[in-house]
């Protein structure tokens, strides 16, 4: 039977899959950017299953530093969207690749 931390790298693993099919799959972009952070939030738990493996604190060191990208990802990618949805009146991807003048 595997042990917890290995349990943690198949569940990231799988959470990793989900937000990439997400992104690949959605074509509103509001739902895109919340896969992204499905997937920043997978690779923090491997981060954390992988530090526990090695009984060592490195890996939730890192996990820190990705909480902080991701927030500022969130407000970057969010005030984008709402800039796009200003001037397009709508936030499918279908939709805004005409992005020409």
């Amino acid at each position: 039977m595997p042990s917890l931390p290995e349990l943690g790298i198949y569940f990231a693993l799988l959470l990793f899959i989900v937000g990439m099919l997400g992104v690949m799959l959605r074509k509103n972009i509001i739902f895109m950017m919340l896969s992204v952070e499905v997937m920043l939030n997978a690779a923090n738990l491997a981060f954390i299953s992988a530090s526990s493996m090695t009984n060592t604190i490195d890996g939730q060191v890192i996990m820190f530093f990705v909480m902080a990208v991701a927030a500022c990802e969130a407000g970057v990618g969010l005030a984008l969207i709402v800039s796009l949805y200003r001037e397009k009146s709508t936030l499918e991807i279908d939709d805004l690749r005409m992005l020409r003048g």
